[in-house]
């Protein structure tokens, strides 16, 4: 009799598992995209409208009516309506009474309103309990499958429990929920889809400002120059010759720039002979944007690489090497091979080669796809060493190139060096301090600070 019953409950439908309904206000893009992405998971989808009238637009498997008969289906309503048209909530804030609002809505600017959204529903609606979530996924991820990009949901509320319903139904669509706490954190939530590549911002204005000065000091000392003193118009190296030259010189520079913070934090923790104190802003901010500045420099290795492919197919060079072809038919002299400069050119292609392919496994490994595939240990394994066996390649590749220059007059125009020059101060200096860092005299005081030594504790507090 028991083992009856008990085989009775085993094959009786599990009702545990029944989705809750979902209420969603307003029948935009995104509320649209959203009903349809819950009825996917089984999720009941209530639509509240002005407009009763179901079309074509609305999910197939949803029910559409009034406001008021919508929200009294659902505990869960989400509000995917602008804020400028929350006003018609207030007549059903006795139906609202104890409900979770979700609000989703964003913004056209920063700092439109001196508060949040959500918290601007949360005084209209002071008995509901009100969540921010879902505003920095797009209707087109969620239309189209591809969440990769933005799988994580921003979550905050007062309310625990509310905010933890909404976290589970985060769940059930396959997403991410991330708690960033109470609804204090709603405007924080709600600037992130108006920021326009946030960490992006210095090192663009840092690569633009110095590519507009090595171009102009290119443009200088390589047209300028020569047309003044020598009559000469070489004007068309504005197109390949000087982009040519700023391309390697931007790579080398913001490769160096890419390091040169770390030697920053690591004479300060000498310095103060504690790692419990926190770096000047500055170098806080630096130190965020290495990735940013290392694959804008990745972007300016590989452009100078396609350039350097077709720099034979200009006309300048097709005419440089036929006048000298026929100069030496008509002194009836061959030029002989000089070992010292085939060895010299040999050697900076072959530097040249290794340093962008591992210019070009840094930049892969600092993809997200690729990083959290990583230990942390391999990570740091491939951005530190084979980071700085990179800038070896690359300093030396550079100095290969024209290192003879420093010790020619002729290149110092206007009494200024070439542009290569000026590319090997800063890794030249990262790479020097570097080796004396790693001395272990210095290494071992080091790296008992950053495991948590200290010479004088009181620096701390």
């Amino acid at each position: 009799m028991t083992t009856n019953s008990s085989n009775t409950m085993a094959l009786a439908p599990n009702t545990s598992n029944k989705r809750e309904t979902i209420c969603i206000f307003g029948t935009g893009d995104f509320g649209r995209a959203l009903g349809h992405k819950l009825i996917q998971c089984g999720y009941p989808v209530v639509y509240g409208s002005r407009s009763t009238k179901i079309t074509n637009l609305i999910p197939k498997d949803a029910e559409v009516l009034g406001h008021a008969e919508a929200a009294q289906k659902a505990a869960i309503i989400i509000i995917a309506i602008q804020r400028q048209h929350y006003n018609f909530l207030t007549p059903l804030a006795e139906i609202l009474h104890g409900k979770v609002l979700v609000d989703i809505s964003n913004n056209l600017k920063l700092k439109q309103y001196p508060e949040s959204n959500a918290e601007y529903l949360a005084q209209l609606l002071p008995g509901s309990k009100v969540v921010k979530g879902f505003n920095t996924v797009s209707a087109w991820a969620l239309q189209s499958g591809t969440l990769d990009a933005s799988r994580q949901v921003f979550i905050c509320g007062d309310d625990v429990e509310a905010k933890q319903m909404v976290m589970n139904l985060v769940r059930a669509l396959s997403l991410t929920p991330v708690d960033k706490g109470s609804l204090l954190a709603a405007q924080e939530i709600e600037n992130y889809p108006l920021q326009l590549f946030p960490m992006w911002k210095f090192p663009m204005l840092l690569s633009l400002g110095l590519t507009v000065f090595f171009f102009l000091y290119c443009l200088a000392l390589d047209v300028i120059y020569p047309y003044i003193y020598e009559k000469s118009d070489v004007s068309f190296y504005i197109a390949i010759s000087i982009p040519n030259q700023v391309c390697p010189v931007m790579a080398l520079v913001l490769l160096g720039l890419v390091y040169l913070p770390g030697i920053f934090a690591a004479i300060i923790q000498l310095y103060r002979g504690t790692k419990y104190r926190r770096f000047p802003d500055w170098l806080d901010k630096w130190m965020l944007c290495r990735k940013q500045l290392g694959l804008i420099a990745l972007a300016f290795a590989s452009l100078h690489v396609v350039l350097s492919l077709v720099s034979p197919l200009r006309t300048f060079e097709s005419w440089r090497t036929s006048r000298r072809i026929v100069s030496q038919a008509l002194n009836n002299q061959t030029e002989p091979l000089d070992n010292t400069d085939a060895w010299l050119s040999d050697s900076y292609l072959a530097l040249g080669i290794l340093g962008f392919f591992l210019f070009v496994v840094l930049g892969i490994t600092s993809l997200p796809s690729v990083s959290n595939s990583v230990n942390w240990r391999e990570f740091r394994f491939v951005q530190s060493k084979l980071g700085y066996l990179a800038l070896i390649l690359c300093t030396a590749h550079t100095l290969v190139r024209g290192g003879d220059w420093f010790l020619s007059p002729s290149a110092y125009k206007w009494y200024l060096p070439n542009v290569y020059m000026l590319s090997l101060v800063i890794p030249c200096a990262v790479l020097v301090v570097k080796c004396v860092l790693i001395l272990p005299c210095i290494d071992k005081p080091l790296t008992q600070i950053r495991q948590g030594w200290e010479r004088n504790p009181k620096h701390s507090e």
